[in-house]
């Protein structure tokens, strides 16, 4: 009877191991029937962007050959009038009517930054504003116009006449550039003058991307073996080349889905059946055996067995994790509780002695102590009101108490003392805050010792680096002095060093502004 029951359940379980690699199969099968549709579609991408390609190069030609020819234009122009005036001053330099008519030629492009000069064989001006000789070329005898590029300014074109006079012009960058746009084309492009080694560029386009493609034309200008160097990007991406390079993936996706949707059936839901039934324990229970066994699979079947046998020792791990969280909740409560209370009985103790003390010295002493308490109390109070929420301190609401507590601290004859902020809402952890309210308090008592009146700013602001924050007291009883730096040596250096190093950065005087400063670790904004 044994055996005949056990020979159903056989092959049962062989039809149920075969229907995941079942899936497989059909995931594959699928990926396979999809693949020529997605070479399809790729190629179809690539004759698109060769289509895009070859239209963006057509209008680069014509655009490089339209901006080349401008150029030439303008420039062979002007310099033939240069030249004309050159041959006439060199016959005659007292001819004005030739250097009025090459001025006249120039009066146009002056705006631009364009001028020209026309020298006698002593390199003395005839005609037109004089600039540096060294911007000149060397006139070849065989050239009848030599070029030359100046890095960043512009172009330098010059000629020479049958005595040794010279006439040179100059031509900025701005004024290449807007005699060479092209009228017909709207992409953004670049245009580069070149001449031999040297370059210019005339127009930029933004520095290339990662996967940027630019196509580039280059024209001979004819003119002082001058040539134009003009790129523009390649075709942005269109509308069918994004539905092209999407549908592959969309194909393939589609695969990936019905593969999905196989295993879903056969894995997925029986684990969330699963899952369900193990959110739903209740301490004290026992996982419904009648779920277990309706789960297809045996290792799945097996995984809910195990799940209800550890269920019986969760309760028991839980409520005893839970007791020691109560437990410890309590402790720190009661230690926060009475550190708060021995801070306040120690400021109740300094003030008492403050009030009875017989010198202002003594009191100035008692009160300069009680700041420093005050400072710790103030972190202590916030750090305990932020436990729960364990998100950091508010620097704004600790300076803003600490603030208050020193103004009605001050030594008698300070009631014109007054502390602005401008905090913005940074969160520190508590070792931070404790040196941030120490270091505040150590300043502001340094202010006070040379005026009591002081007019103090503290502003915390944010840092280039993202992870501080700049910390800046200024005064003006901080400027520098002798006596400020003696006071500072014997007294308050020390003190301010050590604090600068609990916060792992230099603390920086501004002797001009009587100002402080120094980057602080942050852990969020409020």
């Amino acid at each position: 009877m044994a055996d005949s029951a056990a020979e159903p359940q056989a092959p049962a379980r062989l039809k149920l191991a075969a229907q995941i690699p079942t899936g497989a199969k059909i995931f594959l099968i699928l990926s396979a029937a999809l693949l020529p549709l997605a070479i399809i579609a790729f190629f179809a991408s690539l004759k698109t962007t060769q289509t895009a390609d070859e239209t963006a190069r057509a209008q680069l030609r014509l655009a490089s050959a339209e901006s080349a020819r401008k150029l030439a234009i303008e420039l062979v122009g002007d310099m033939t009038a240069l030249r004309t005036a050159l041959n006439a001053l060199d016959a005659d330099q007292g001819d004005a009517p030739s250097c009025a008519r090459a001025q006249g030629v120039f009066a146009q492009q002056a705006v631009s930054g364009t001028r020209f000069v026309i020298r006698d064989r002593r390199a003395r001006p005839l005609c037109g504003a004089d600039f540096p000789s060294d911007l000149a070329p060397v006139v070849a005898g065989t050239d009848p116009i030599a070029a030359r590029i100046v890095p960043g300014r512009g172009l330098v074109l010059a000629i020479a006449g049958a005595t040794g006079a010279t006439g040179t012009a100059f031509f900025p960058t701005r004024f290449l550039a807007e005699t060479g746009r092209p009228s017909d084309f709207a992409p953004p492009y670049e245009a580069v003058l070149l001449h031999g080694s040297d370059s210019l560029p005339v127009t930029q386009l933004p520095p290339r991307g990662a996967l940027e493609r630019r196509e580039m034309m280059r024209t001979s200008l004819g003119v002082g073996g001058l040539s134009l160097e003009t790129s523009v990007r390649s075709a942005p991406i269109t509308s069918p080349l994004m539905i092209a390079m999407l549908l592959p993936i969309l194909m393939w996706a589609a695969a990936a889905g019905i593969g999905w949707f196989v295993v879903d059936r056969l894995l997925i839901r029986p684990l969330r059946r699963l899952r369900t039934s193990v959110a739903a324990y209740v301490p004290g229970e026992e996982i419904d055996p009648a779920e277990v066994r309706a789960l297809p699979a045996q290792e799945i079947r097996e995984l809910g067995d195990t799940f209800r046998m550890i269920s019986r020792t969760v309760a028991a791990h839980e409520a005893g994790l839970a007791e020691g969280l109560v437990r410890q909740t309590r402790l720190t409560r009661e230690v926060h509780h009475r550190v708060k209370n021995n801070l306040q009985v120690i400021s109740s103790l300094i003030n008492f002695h403050a009030r009875g003390a017989r010198s202002k010295e003594a009191t100035a002493a008692y009160a300069s102590i009680q700041r420093r308490v005050d400072a710790l109390a103030v972190v202590h109070r916030h750090h305990f009101a932020e436990l729960e929420e364990n998100r950091g301190l508010s620097l704004r609401s600790v300076i803003g108490e600490l603030a208050s507590n020193i103004r009605a601290t001050a030594p008698e004859g300070s009631s014109q003392l007054a502390i602005a902020i401008d905090i913005d809402p940074f969160l520190v952890n508590q070792d931070v805050a404790i040196a941030v309210a120490f270091l505040i308090t150590e300043i502001v008592e340094l202010a006070m010792t040379f005026n009591p009146t002081a007019q103090i700013r503290i502003s915390v602001k944010p840092d280039e680096n993202e992870a501080r924050a700049l910390l800046r007291v200024n005064s003006p009883a901080l400027i520098d002095g002798d006596d400020l730096r003696k006071v500072v040596e014997e007294r308050y250096g020390r003190v301010m060093e050590g604090l600068s190093r609990q916060l792992r950065s230099k603390l920086h005087h501004d002797p001009l502004v009587g100002a402080y400063e120094i980057a602080i670790a942050i852990t969020g904004r409020d």
